[in-house]
């Protein structure tokens, strides 16, 4: 199955995917795509000899329509099955996820329904809450709603500030989307056999 990764930043997931879509593995990664070329992520998917390309979104302002299309040229030049979102900055509007449904996964920092969103850690922690974590959900056209895969937990120690338990949440995201992602495309592969 012929994935693709979209991402806006380091791309930290992104390379945990990458990495993890080798051997035995019933995906691979076939591209990658950034709607901003500040992202780090490019060189570092090219370093792994992922085709990595950009649609910037601010050439395509206020455009919407015209920027998803063009996310859906690249996909479909490169026969894209799934997508993954690994930090990708940018809500997809309805038309394309409608086109995609059932195939975009994301990793959101919190344990959904809580806190969806900006800003999760911290919210956590204001909240009190004594754990955080991760979740690997289904995209739909609500923000952060789409159907829960997986989450992975972490304590919210008394000690903590946001960037330390991003950080510890982070170590539970490159455990789990890998996983998650392995899981799903193995449960399409058997589907699409039977």
């Amino acid at each position: 199955m012929n994935v693709a990764i979209l991402i806006s930043g380091s791309g930290s997931n992104m390379l945990s995917l990458i990495d993890d879509m080798t051997g035995s593995h019933p995906g691979r990664v076939m591209l990658v795509l950034s709607n901003t070329p500040k992202a780090a992520g490019i060189s570092k998917a090219i370093a792994r000899g992922i085709t990595a390309k950009v649609v910037d979104y601010q050439t395509y302002k206020p455009n919407i329509s015209a920027f998803e299309s063009e996310l859906q040229n690249q996909l479909e030049a490169h026969k894209i099955d799934l997508i993954c979102l690994a930090g990708f900055l940018h809500i997809l509007g309805s038309n394309f996820i409608a086109a995609w449904e059932g195939r975009i996964l994301n990793i959101h920092p919190s344990l959904l329904p809580k806190y969806k969103g900006l800003d999760t850690h911290q919210r956590a922690i204001d909240a009190k809450d004594d754990k955080a974590g991760c979740t690997v959900h289904e995209v739909v056209n609500e923000l952060d709603s789409g159907p829960i895969l997986a989450q992975g937990y972490v304590n919210i120690l008394r000690n903590d500030d946001a960037l330390s338990l991003a950080s510890r949440v982070l170590v539970q995201e490159h455990l789990l989307y890998p996983k998650v992602v392995r899981d799903f495309i193995h449960n399409i592969s058997t589907k699409n056999s039977q």
